[in-house]
């Protein structure tokens, strides 16, 4: 039985922010001042397995890393968006190319960028660490702080309700 209060049959489209949700909020920085991220392998594991059943997923983040990229495009995530100062715009955008509304949207947001994003979706999410803000906003806060599997819980708790969670041979392998 899910903890969000959220018909999640209806979800078609699920977005993530990187830094705050799909990563630790505090990031190690490199000799030469380049963040390094971590990256949690059960989210990256429902995320392979979310866009590999027919989610639509992206990742809109602020960030102007291609690690970022490169790990979530191996995942089999076609839509990332780097370098996202303003990101409702680019969430309309890829709404727009997906026929999806927002009552199909949950968006995963810890911080002050996302807020406007996350207002426009049916399903905002907030990791158990975000800003008080986000938190306000959010119709879930996942018990979860960012970077320690939001995107799992998410995930796990669609696929779940729509009753596609490990129902098929696709749910066994990467």
């Amino acid at each position: 039985m899910s903890s969000i209060n959220y018909d999640l049959c209806k979800i078609k489209g699920l977005v993530f922010d990187v830094d705050g949700v799909l990563s630790p909020s505090t990031i190690p920085m490199g000799a030469d001042g380049t963040p390094m991220r971590m990256a949690n392998i059960k989210d990256g594991y429902a995320l392979q397995l979310a866009a590999r059943l027919g989610l639509h997923i992206a990742i809109i983040t602020g960030a102007d890393c291609p690690a970022v990229a490169a790990r979530f495009s191996t995942l089999g995530i076609k839509n990332i968006y780097l370098k996202s100062t303003h990101k409702l715009p680019v969430l309309k955008q890829w709404m727009a190319e997906h026929s999806l509304s927002p009552e199909e949207i949950a968006y995963a947001g810890d911080d002050i960028p996302d807020l406007p994003a996350m207002l426009a979706v049916g399903l905002p999410v907030a990791p158990a660490d975000a800003a008080v803000e986000i938190k306000e906003a959010a119709k879930y806060i996942c018990p979860i702080a960012g970077g320690h599997g939001v995107a799992r819980d998410l995930i796990e708790q669609t696929l779940r309700a729509q009753g596609k969670w490990l129902d098929a041979a696709e749910a066994f392998g990467w």
